[in-house]
């Protein structure tokens, strides 16, 4: 994937201003993704699209990830080589910058999530809602029968999967925490795919972000593993099927985040079964501002990416999203 020159706004500042002038714009961009990533339904890939980091988080996952494994088959020198080719004085200050936004961000939100869990379903319900249309805008749309299909059945195969009781959250397995963080990664890979909202559906969410907060270096050992090995096993599977399957890729990630709004009705019992709402109309009304807030939160953002690369183009740059 070659890298994509940056368009002057939102990405990392003007690219003829100094190192020391752009260091904050990458910081700042790097607190945007981690934000993301802690809020289920806002993708981390999105905002990496939006700020103009996407293409070289991504190259520069797959350059450690070589270097990883080059000592085995091609030497030392191999993979001090590929190390040299990541962008370190971007991906340092993002990293630092996402770190930061998911400690604070856990510790904001897991209080929300316990008392008020009505609420904050409608928000991340309102999240994932508007966030459907990022996959589809990148498809180009629905074309065909066959995409009508590949929708319909990821968006039911999602609902039967996020319907499904959740399992024991308060302590689970840490193999099962590495398997959950490895899906979980790939979603800086895949925009418009939130990876907390993948942890949220199989029952992961509140543990993790209790993790994040307690510091139990256990189980953030268990999802680091995880989410290095989903690197290495996944990125470069899902960077082949956004290249040579690009279209029905996106649609059925479409299908999936429609089937996954099942697990966020706002009202529904301890084994995820779906309630009536309960809160009288008022109640009721102030459920749907909060889930309709959520959704214009992440369409201004689809909408501002969606602006940049129209900008991206009519200049002569290539756009981020490739």
């Amino acid at each position: 994937m070659s890298g994509p020159r940056p368009h002057p706004s939102l990405r990392g500042g003007r690219t003829d201003l100094p190192y020391g002038a752009r260091l904050p714009g990458y910081l700042v961009a790097g607190g945007l993704i981690g934000a993301a990533e802690v809020v289920p339904g806002v993708s981390g890939g999105t905002l990496a699209l939006v700020v103009g980091v996407y293409d070289r988080l991504i190259t520069g996952a797959d350059h450690v990830v070589r270097a990883a494994t080059a000592p085995v088959r091609r030497g030392a020198g191999a993979a001090r080589e590929e190390l040299r080719r990541v962008h370190w004085s971007v991906l340092l200050p993002v990293g630092v910058g996402m770190v930061a936004a998911v400690l604070l961000g856990a510790a904001a939100i897991e209080p929300l999530l316990e008392d008020h869990p009505v609420g904050m379903r409608a928000l991340f319900f309102g999240f994932i809602a508007a966030s459907v249309a990022v996959p589809l805008r990148m498809s180009g749309g629905l074309r065909r029968a066959r995409d009508w299909a590949v929708l319909v059945g990821a968006a039911a195969a999602a609902a039967v999967l996020t319907g499904l009781p959740p399992g024991e959250v308060t302590a689970p397995a840490l193999p099962l925490v590495a398997l959950a963080a490895a899906v979980a990664v790939c979603a800086l890979v895949l925009p418009g795919v939130s990876g907390s909202f993948f942890l949220l559906s199989v029952g992961l969410y509140d543990s993790t972000i209790a993790a994040v907060n307690d510091r139990d270096l256990v189980y953030l050992g268990a999802f680091f593993v995880g989410a290095v090995l989903g690197l290495a096993s996944f990125v470069r599977v899902v960077r082949w099927l956004l290249h040579a399957h690009r279209h029905v890729t996106l649609v059925a990630m479409a299908g999936l985040m429609i089937g996954s709004l099942r697990a966020l009705w706002p009202w529904q019992d301890a084994d995820r079964g779906l309630l009536a709402p309960t809160d009288g109309v008022t109640g009721v009304l102030g459920v749907v501002a909060v889930a309709a807030v959520g959704a214009i939160v992440v369409a201004g953002l689809s909408a501002l990416d969606a602006r940049l690369s129209r900008q991206a183009a009519a200049t002569g740059l290539e756009p981020p999203v490739h």
